[in-house]
Order: structure tokens, then C-alpha cells, then sequence
């Protein structure tokens, strides 16, 4: 008899913990869930019902005809993808200079926001912090036009090289291939790093500050404390962000490589995105079921990318996002 009590109140107790949605708790927060109705639906309109244009990259699709009359062809198209070799090519430019960017964007980012976390007069953190920032609101058109200029022949870069004595005559940075990459990474850099930097910067004013006084009880320094006290704080933060941008590789940028890049150095500026341009919005080509399906198998790709990766972080114990 003892037990069943016990059993019933045990039920009672995880019934109690579940949530009840009654019609007098619908009533009582439906603010709350008119709020939500309005994000579901929004998201099904803009994310979701969209996706079944997808179904012309199985077609061969013309405006004039619409999806219904359109011929369906099957996979053709991806076939016609994966045996071009300029879209192969595109596909290495995307993925590297997408590599290089989550790459060099987080290390950059986290050794910002720790060294700056360590400034110790408040007001002039605050300045640099503001002027860091402020690089991410303006546009790719104001920031290639300032990289352009300082690139140029008779910018500052060649001028100061040559003041320096390094190179005797200006160098052509934007005519050499080997240099896009690194263009392209370093004015990412510039423009996103303080931006970046501000999620890391709140993630560290959350780190327990008993941690700090007891290395400094241990005799840990300034560099022995963001060694070991820091960054082990900062990890959560910095496997939950990389495993979101992992999604992001492929999205290594379209206005950039397209503004800064030319005939000189077109096999390594090209993305899938100037591709699908190429193939869906120039009127030479308006193939809408071959850029549909470039932006299909980018987004496989992506989502197999976050998968796997968060496969990994569960493995091996780290943070994750589902």
C-alpha cells in the first residue's frame, strides 16, 4: 500500500513538472501566442513556401511557360554542373576563401576581445571598441572602393613599399591571382572583427571572476590567466558560433569577389553566387533550372556541413546545437 502511494505521488510530481497547456493558460498568455502565430507564419511564407520553386532545377524552365508548362528533364542540370569545369572551379574558389574566412575571422575576433577585455582604462576600451565596430555598417561598395584605392598604383600601400625600398615600381596587387584570396580575407578581417568581436567580449564579462582571484592566488600572470581561465571560458561560446558558421563556408560573400575581381584573376574570384548570377540573370543565358540547381547543391552541402560538424561536437563532448 506504501508503494503505490509513493508511485502515485511520484506520477503527480512528474505531471506537475510538465507543461499544461490549458485553455486558461492559452488565455492567459495568448499576447504571447499571437506573437508566435505572427514568427510561424512569416517564417512559412519567407522560408519555406519558397522552396517549392526548387522544382524548376528539375525542369527545363521557361518564364513564359511557368512551372506547368515548363519540360521536365530530371537531373539533367546537375548533371550538366558537375561535368562543367568552371563550375568545379567556382567551387574550390567558394569553399577556400569560405575556409579562410571562418578561419582567420574567429582566431582575429577571440584574440581581439581577449586583449581588449584586458585594457584597463574603461574609457579608452570604449573608443576602441566603438571605432572596431563601425567598419561593419558600411557597405561592400564603400569598402572595395577604399581597398581599391589603396591598392592602386599611386595608393598608400605601393607608396609606402616604396618609401620603404621594398619594390621599385608600384606592384599590381588586384592583376596578381595569388593575392585575391588574401585580399578578400584581409578586408573581411577590417570590416567584421570588431563586430564579431562583441559576442566574445559579452561571453567573457559572464566568466565567474572568483576564477581570476584564485590564479592570481596561484600566481598566474595576465597571459597565464587568459590562457587558463579565459579561453577555457570562452569555449561554450566559440564551438556553438563555429558550428552555426560552419553552415556559412559556401557563403563566402558574392559582392567583393564580384567588385574587386576582373578578367585578370577570374578563376579565383568567381563564386557559386557570380556563377548562378551568370546563369539565371544574364540575359545571354536566363537559365533559371541551372542556377536553381547551383543554389541547391549549395545548400546541401551547408546543411551537411552543420550536421556533421555537430555530429562531431557531440562525440567529443563539446557544445552543440542540437
Amino acid at each position: 500500500m506504501e508503494i503505490s502511494t509513493s508511485r502515485s505521488k511520484k506520477k503527480k510530481e512528474i505531471d506537475i513538472n510538465k507543461p499544461q497547456f490549458t485553455v486558461k493558460e492559452f488565455k492567459r498568455q495568448w499576447i504571447l501566442v499571437a506573437i508566435s502565430v505572427v514568427y510561424v507564419l512569416y517564417g512559412l511564407l519567407f522560408y519555406y513556401l519558397p522552396l517549392v520553386g526548387w522544382i524548376i532545377a528539375f525542369q527545363d524552365f521557361k518564364y513564359n511557360k511557368g512551372i506547368s508548362g515548363s519540360k521536365w528533364v530530371g537531373f539533367k542540370k546537375f548533371q550538366f554542373l558537375f561535368s562543367d569545369k568552371t563550375f568545379l572551379l567556382v567551387i574550390r574558389n567558394t569553399f577556400c576563401m569560405g575556409a579562410l574566412n571562418l578561419i582567420f575571422s574567429t582566431i582575429v575576433a577571440i584574440a581581439f576581445a581577449i586583449l581588449l577585455n584586458e585594457v584597463r582604462n574603461k574609457y579608452f576600451k570604449k573608443s576602441i571598441q566603438t571605432i572596431s565596430y563601425l567598419p561593419h555598417f558600411l557597405s561592400w561598395i564603400i569598402v572595395v572602393a577604399i581597398v581599391s584605392d589603396a591598392l592602386s598604383s599611386t595608393g598608400i600601400i605601393n607608396d609606402l613599399l616604396m618609401r620603404l625600398h621594398i619594390i621599385d615600381t608600384p606592384y599590381p596587387f588586384r592583376a596578381k591571382e595569388a593575392w585575391f584570396w588574401p585580399i578578400v580575407v584581409l578586408s573581411n578581417l577590417w570590416k567584421e572583427t570588431g563586430w564579431n568581436a562583441i559576442i566574445y567580449l559579452a561571453a567573457i564579462t559572464s566568466i565567474d571572476p572568483c576564477l581570476y582571484e584564485s590564479a592570481a592566488i596561484d600566481g598566474a600572470g595576465r597571459f597565464q590567466k587568459m590562457r587558463y581561465v579565459t579561453l577555457p571560458g570562452l569555449r561554450p561560446t566559440i564551438m556553438i558560433l563555429l558550428l552555426m558558421n560552419m553552415g556559412n563556408v559556401l557563403n563566402a560573400g558574392f559582392e567583393i569577389q564580384y567588385l574587386l575581381g576582373n578578367g585578370l584573376v577570374q578563376n579565383f574570384s568567381r563564386t557559386i553566387d557570380i556563377y548562378i548570377l551568370d546563369w539565371a540573370l544574364d540575359a545571354r543565358n536566363l537559365d533559371y533550372s541551372l542556377g536553381t540547381a547551383a543554389g541547391i547543391f549549395k545548400t546541401v552541402v551547408s546543411m551537411t556541413f552543420i550536421v556533421v560538424s555537430n555530429y562531431i561536437a557531440k562525440k567529443r563532448g563539446d557544445e552543440r546545437l542540437f
